[in-house]
């Protein structure tokens, strides 16, 4: 089997099982995208039968944590509220697939700017309380979005030591929301965060928008990127994230060209 995931969102299993064939009869191991969509359509049946199936396979699975709407450190305690009763409502049913691991968007934008410590404070009690109050669960990756350094996820990172956390860097965020790209931080960003990356988002864009294209398609530096991580010796776990068959295709033809990189 091959040793990476593959994003599959919940609520297109849902609309047509032939998503889930597809991924089993080639072998691809789903991050499965559980949102808000799915959980108020389907019950705890429907999400044994989906994990019945990749268990009667020996499919591993990872499940991705909802994020529409979602703020885990809002300065707003009715926002925050529903924020976390949100993520404690996951954790049934996370149970039920068993994953590798958790994703979950780290939730720093600009907003908070001028209140970082204050965002910093409630971010870091948010994931906390969702890990203290959960025996053994998956390792958890919070994952870069519109961070325009790699300042917030660093400090978030600190404050949960001993929580069985990582970082997910995902690499058409930075390229799209970030603009790093443009500003040619992607080695700054590999070194600061080096002890924390543990998972990796990997899909490309041309800088303009998060367009979730194949990798090497876009204008990601893939050769930096992949020469940083070998700097410091990181060898993350990878969830591809292409939003297409096709790019789905021409991602893993891009690995096939690079064993060096995905060996």
């Amino acid at each position: 089997m091959q040793h990476f995931f593959v994003n599959l969102p919940l609520r297109y299993i849902a609309k047509d099982r032939r998503y889930l064939d597809q991924f089993i009869e080639r072998r691809l191991a789903p991050e499965l995208g559980l949102d808000t969509i799915i959980m108020a359509c389907v019950d705890d049946h429907w999400h044994r039968d989906i994990a019945a199936r990749l268990k009667s396979v020996g499919l591993p699975c990872a499940v991705h944590l909802p994020f529409f709407d979602l703020q885990p450190g809002s300065l707003d305690d009715f926002i925050l509220d529903a924020t976390r009763r949100r993520f404690e409502s996951t954790k049934k049913i996370v149970d039920i697939y068993a994953p590798a691991h958790l994703v979950a968007h780290a939730g720093y934008s600009g907003l908070y700017v001028e209140f970082y410590d204050a965002w910093l404070s409630r971010a870091r009690e948010t994931w906390a309380g969702f890990m203290d109050t959960w025996q053994g669960h998956p390792p958890l990756f919070l994952e870069n979005v519109n961070e325009k350094s790699p300042k917030p996820l660093q400090d978030l990172y600190a404050g949960l030591a001993g929580h069985n956390t990582g970082i997910c860097f995902d690499t058409g965020h930075w390229q799209s929301f970030s603009g790093g790209n443009k500003a040619g931080t992607v080695r700054e960003w590999v070194m600061q965060l080096k002890g924390s990356i543990r998972h990796l988002h990997l899909h490309d864009n041309d800088g303009s928008s998060d367009q979730h294209m194949g990798l090497g398609q876009g204008a990601f530096p893939w050769n930096d990127f992949f020469a940083s991580l070998a700097e410091y010796s990181l060898l993350p776990t990878i969830t591809l994230e292409p939003h297409t068959p096709l790019d789905v295709e021409q991602s893993l033809k891009f690995m096939s060209q690079h064993p060096e990189w995905f060996a």
